[in-house]
Protein backbone atom coordinates (compact mmCIF):
# COMPACT_ATOMS: atom_id res chain seq x y z
CA UNK A 1 0.00 0.00 0.00
CA UNK A 2 1.90 3.39 -1.19
CA UNK A 3 -0.29 5.37 1.39
CA UNK A 4 1.26 2.87 4.23
CA UNK A 5 4.57 2.96 2.59
CA UNK A 6 4.74 6.96 2.69
CA UNK A 7 3.13 6.98 6.21
CA UNK A 8 0.27 9.32 5.14
CA UNK A 9 -3.58 9.53 5.21
CA UNK A 10 -5.68 8.32 2.49
CA UNK A 11 -7.07 11.87 1.87
CA UNK A 12 -3.42 13.33 1.81
CA UNK A 13 -3.26 16.13 0.06
CA UNK A 14 -0.47 16.56 -2.66
CA UNK A 15 2.12 18.97 -0.13
CA UNK A 16 1.99 16.01 2.34
CA UNK A 17 2.87 13.01 -0.23
CA UNK A 18 5.76 15.50 -1.59
CA UNK A 19 6.99 15.72 1.84
CA UNK A 20 6.62 12.50 3.26
CA UNK A 21 8.00 10.99 0.22
CA UNK A 22 11.40 13.19 0.50
CA UNK A 23 11.25 12.21 4.10
CA UNK A 24 11.15 8.69 3.15
CA UNK A 25 14.14 9.73 0.94
CA UNK A 26 16.36 10.49 3.10
CA UNK A 27 15.65 7.61 5.81
CA UNK A 28 16.57 5.38 3.47
CA UNK A 29 18.94 6.66 0.93
CA UNK A 30 22.18 5.11 1.95
CA UNK A 31 23.95 8.39 0.96
CA UNK A 32 21.59 10.80 2.77
CA UNK A 33 21.56 8.93 6.09
CA UNK A 34 24.82 9.47 6.89
CA UNK A 35 24.40 13.02 6.82
CA UNK A 36 21.34 13.01 9.10
CA UNK A 37 21.88 10.55 11.85
CA UNK A 38 19.06 11.93 13.86
CA UNK A 39 16.66 10.05 11.05
CA UNK A 40 16.04 6.27 11.87
CA UNK A 41 17.76 4.67 8.89
CA UNK A 42 14.68 2.76 7.33
CA UNK A 43 15.15 -0.01 4.45
CA UNK A 44 12.58 0.67 1.35
CA UNK A 45 13.33 0.31 -1.99
CA UNK A 46 13.89 3.54 -3.45
CA UNK A 47 12.49 2.62 -6.86
CA UNK A 48 9.45 1.31 -5.44
CA UNK A 49 9.03 4.89 -3.15
CA UNK A 50 9.37 6.80 -6.77
CA UNK A 51 6.78 4.66 -8.01
CA UNK A 52 4.67 5.38 -5.05
CA UNK A 53 5.39 9.38 -5.15
CA UNK A 54 4.25 9.06 -9.04
CA UNK A 55 1.62 7.03 -8.69
CA UNK A 56 -0.30 9.45 -5.83
CA UNK A 57 1.03 12.68 -7.05
CA UNK A 58 -0.85 12.61 -10.67
CA UNK A 59 -4.84 12.72 -10.38
CA UNK A 60 -5.24 9.97 -12.61
CA UNK A 61 -2.90 7.73 -11.55
CA UNK A 62 -4.72 8.20 -7.83
CA UNK A 63 -7.89 7.50 -9.11
CA UNK A 64 -7.06 4.42 -10.58
CA UNK A 65 -4.78 2.87 -7.58
CA UNK A 66 -7.48 3.96 -5.36
CA UNK A 67 -10.10 1.67 -7.57
CA UNK A 68 -7.47 -1.19 -7.15
CA UNK A 69 -7.26 -0.15 -3.45
CA UNK A 70 -10.86 -0.20 -2.73
CA UNK A 71 -11.55 -3.68 -5.41
CA UNK A 72 -9.23 -5.65 -3.45
CA UNK A 73 -10.68 -4.54 0.04
CA UNK A 74 -13.76 -5.76 -1.15
CA UNK A 75 -12.54 -9.06 -2.56
CA UNK A 76 -10.59 -9.84 0.72
CA UNK A 77 -13.08 -8.74 3.49
CA UNK A 78 -16.37 -10.29 4.65
CA UNK A 79 -17.06 -6.65 5.37
CA UNK A 80 -17.45 -4.03 8.22
CA UNK A 81 -16.52 -4.88 11.92
CA UNK A 82 -18.89 -2.58 14.08
CA UNK A 83 -16.83 -0.63 16.74
CA UNK A 84 -19.92 -0.61 18.67
CA UNK A 85 -24.06 -0.85 18.86
CA UNK A 86 -26.05 2.09 18.96
CA UNK A 87 -29.86 2.32 19.31
CA UNK A 88 -31.66 4.95 16.76
CA UNK A 89 -33.03 6.53 20.25
CA UNK A 90 -29.24 7.73 20.58
CA UNK A 91 -29.11 9.39 17.09
CA UNK A 92 -30.43 13.19 16.98
CA UNK A 93 -33.15 13.51 13.80
CA UNK A 94 -31.05 16.21 11.96
CA UNK A 95 -34.20 16.87 9.01
CA UNK A 96 -37.14 14.36 8.01
CA UNK A 97 -36.62 10.92 7.59
CA UNK A 98 -32.89 11.91 8.29
CA UNK A 99 -30.81 10.71 12.11
CA UNK A 100 -27.41 11.30 12.87
CA UNK A 101 -25.20 10.24 15.93
CA UNK A 102 -21.66 11.74 16.29
CA UNK A 103 -18.10 9.69 16.23
CA UNK A 104 -15.37 9.71 18.26
CA UNK A 105 -13.71 11.28 15.65
CA UNK A 106 -15.66 14.43 15.10
CA UNK A 107 -17.30 13.25 12.36
CA UNK A 108 -21.04 11.58 12.46
CA UNK A 109 -22.84 8.64 11.44
CA UNK A 110 -25.83 9.47 9.29
CA UNK A 111 -29.11 6.83 8.39
CA UNK A 112 -31.66 7.65 6.56
CA UNK A 113 -35.19 6.19 6.26
CA UNK A 114 -34.46 4.62 3.02
CA UNK A 115 -31.35 2.76 4.73
CA UNK A 116 -33.69 1.67 7.35
CA UNK A 117 -36.41 0.14 5.31
CA UNK A 118 -34.17 -1.63 3.42
CA UNK A 119 -33.25 -3.68 6.50
CA UNK A 120 -29.84 -1.85 6.52
CA UNK A 121 -28.08 -1.62 10.19
CA UNK A 122 -24.11 -1.20 9.27
CA UNK A 123 -23.43 2.88 9.02
CA UNK A 124 -20.18 3.93 8.30
CA UNK A 125 -18.74 7.83 9.98
CA UNK A 126 -18.99 10.21 7.01
CA UNK A 127 -15.39 11.35 8.25
CA UNK A 128 -13.56 7.87 8.86
CA UNK A 129 -13.82 4.60 8.87
CA UNK A 130 -15.28 3.29 11.72
CA UNK A 131 -18.53 1.60 11.09
CA UNK A 132 -21.52 1.02 13.98
CA UNK A 133 -24.23 -1.44 14.10
CA UNK A 134 -27.96 0.91 14.52
CA UNK A 135 -30.28 -1.39 16.25
CA UNK A 136 -33.86 -0.09 15.51
CA UNK A 137 -37.19 -2.21 14.59
CA UNK A 138 -39.26 -1.76 11.55
CA UNK A 139 -42.71 -0.74 12.20
CA UNK A 140 -45.58 -1.67 9.40
CA UNK A 141 -47.28 1.94 9.56
CA UNK A 142 -50.11 0.92 8.15
CA UNK A 143 -51.06 -1.82 10.01
CA UNK A 144 -49.66 0.52 13.42
CA UNK A 145 -52.06 3.04 11.89
CA UNK A 146 -54.85 1.10 11.93
CA UNK A 147 -55.00 -0.88 15.04
CA UNK A 148 -53.18 2.20 16.76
Amino acid sequence: DFYQLLGIAYDAPLSAIKSAYHKALLTSHPDKRLFTSAIPPVNVDIALLKEAYTTLSNVSSRIAYDNILRNARVKTSTGPRPAQVISLEDFEEAEEDVWTHACRCGGSYRIIEEDMDAGRHLVGCESCSEVVWVGYELVDVEHHAANG
